[in-house]
């Protein structure tokens, strides 16, 4: 009798044990930016649709099935913020402050951004132009004047000769395939992309050598980068990514060419 009572003890304390574990929350859903966008408008019969309007006035053209379903998308979200950093793309961290804060509004809406962007692996996702994360981004960071300077002078104490252009891989795409008349051309496995997609490669190593010189994504610095010269596939995963993100904030925080105009994706699964 003692002895079943032991055990019973010893269970309840073990019980206990288990019930006392913290458990992690799930993100506020009211926090979750709103995408302002919704699929499905204007398609052109070839996969894409209207997204935000682009610097023309034109809707930038994106995937008909973007932005995603708002649930899923907040399931993807809680995980990346519950991981510290993009499931799909560990190299990209994240974090979802509660407070009103500038600083973390801006978190927020950029841990909504690289979600979006790689919510089926590293660089395979919605364009941020299927949201209007990025106009949210800009009134938030013009609310109140943010110091510029260090970016820039951060990127000015680049070395001489910048990256070796030998270690950046490849698009293994170019730009102008099978046009729509739309704006929009083949990228990889006929995905449509931006005719303009991807840019110009010594334009682009200029922009990947500011932001290996600044440590982050100029364009986006919340992003950090790193160019790692070894042989290491951890070295060689880094590379990839530092061009992944530069591609795709050539022109503003989110604003640049969707991974599926490189094959960087592919590369980047065959190293890790």
């Amino acid at each position: 009798m003692k002895f079943s009572t032991a055990i019973y003890a010893t269970s309840l304390l073990f019980a206990t044990s288990v019930i006392s574990v913290p458990v992690r929350r799930d993100v506020d859903p009211n926090l979750v930016p709103e995408f302002g966008v919704q699929p499905g408008v204007n398609p052109t019969g070839t996969g894409d649709c209207d997204g935000i309007n682009g610097p023309n006035g034109q809707p930038i053209k994106i995937p008909c099935a973007c932005p995603p379903d708002r649930n899923s998308f907040i399931s993807s979200l809680n995980q990346n913020v519950a991981a510290g950093k993009v499931v799909n793309n560990p190299s990209v961290p994240v974090s979802f402050p509660t407070d009103d804060s500038k600083d973390s509004q801006l978190a927020r809406i950029q841990t909504a951004i690289v979600t979006l962007q790689n919510l089926n692996g590293p660089g395979v996702g919605c364009p941020a132009a299927s949201t209007t994360f990025l106009a949210q981004q800009k009134a938030v960071q013009d609310a109140a004047p943010a110091p510029a300077a260090p970016a820039a002078n951060n990127a000015a104490a680049a070395p001489a000769g910048g990256v070796d252009p030998a270690l950046v891989p490849d698009f293994g795409v170019q730009p102008g395939q099978n046009p729509t008349g739309t704006g929009d051309c083949d990228g990889i496995n006929g995905i449509k992309i931006p005719c303009t997609c991807p840019p110009d490669r010594n334009a682009f190593i200029q922009s990947l050598n500011a932001n290996v010189a600044a440590g982050h994504a100029v364009n986006n610095p919340t992003v950090s980068v790193s160019f790692p010269t070894g042989d290491s596939n951890q070295d060689k995963a880094a590379r990839i990514v530092a061009s992944l993100v530069t591609l795709q904030n050539l022109n503003g925080p989110g604003v640049g060419c969707p991974a599926a105009s490189t094959t960087f994706s592919a590369q980047l699964a065959a190293v890790q």
